[in-house]
């Protein structure tokens, strides 16, 4: 895994936790990092040439308040400034560092879905070489509590391996949201209520078994909890992380980037905790 992490500011308030997570992570991981700004290209040349320079002195400055505030490390950082389109230019970026990880400040407009769309962020999932930290919580500690919503898709199963061998020593708990057809109906019958309580067995032995046969290829890897919850993914993803306050959700992106995810668009318009999208394979 190459060791280099990007972390894209765009200098504003709300991207300051990000930048201290950005720290945390490249300290952890033994990585360096990256501080990316994309100028607007069309600002005339002198213009641009007084903004490079105050645009570093601001990261700095920035920079020096976030390791007295959170008492982080300082790992091999280099400060950069380029001109160009932002989603462009942090993918550009990415690829030619062979950045393992992407950081991300959250979207500004919370709570307002429909506006996700055509923002940075959301075209930087949508084509990043590797996996994408949007993030908004301060970083007072590592990850500690990690969920990671699974079915048998195989973008599941890589995120899941993902967040196996970078968060080693997190809890990490599984959550699959299941449904049976019928439930409305025949709900009520105790039949039906034998059959779906074996139908919920089959199915948590057929998951345990393809967590077991990841973890026989990932030797030394902690346990992990795996949680049946009954309901539409969105609904039971939101209602596990309003009772348990997880620090980070890993998600798959779709392989199909126009088709975006309702769980993406859910816990980045309305967000919690932090989340990381990766890639489906």
């Amino acid at each position: 895994m190459s060791r280099s992490l990007l972390f894209a500011s765009d200098l504003s308030q709300e991207n300051r936790a990000a930048f201290a997570r950005a720290l945390r992570l490249a300290h952890e991981q033994g990585a360096a990092l990256s501080a990316l700004h994309v100028l607007d290209p069309y600002l005339p040349h002198r213009t641009l040439h007084d903004l490079e320079q105050a645009v570093s002195d601001d990261i700095s400055a920035t920079l020096t308040d976030l390791r007295e505030d959170y008492a982080l490390a300082m790992p091999p950082l280099m400060i950069q400034t380029v001109v160009g389109e932002p989603h462009a230019e942090i993918v550009r970026e990415a690829h030619e560092r062979q950045a393992s990880l992407i950081v991300l400040g959250m979207h500004r407009k919370r709570g307002q879905k429909e506006l996700l769309q055509g923002t940075t962020m959301m075209r930087v999932l949508r084509s990043a070489p590797c996996p994408v930290v949007v993030a908004f919580t301060p970083p007072t500690q590592s990850w500690r509590h990690i969920v990671v919503p699974i079915d048998f898709s195989l973008t599941a199963r890589q995120t899941l391996k993902e967040a196996l061998i970078r968060f080693p020593e997190a809890q990490i708990t599984l959550l699959h949201a299941w449904s049976l057809p019928g439930e409305r109906e025949l709900g009520n019958q105790a039949f039906y209520a034998q059959w779906r309580d074996h139908e919920v067995n089959r199915l948590r032995t057929a998951l345990d078994n393809e967590v077991d046969s990841l973890m026989d290829e990932l030797q030394g890897v902690p346990d992990t909890q795996l949680v049946l919850e009954p309901g539409n993914p969105c609904d039971v993803l939101g209602d596990y992380i309003k009772r348990h306050s997880p620090d980070l959700v890993m998600l798959g992106s779709r392989s199909r980037p126009q088709q975006p995810n309702p769980l993406t668009e859910m816990l980045l318009s309305e967000p919690h905790c932090d989340v990381m999208i990766c890639r489906p394979w």
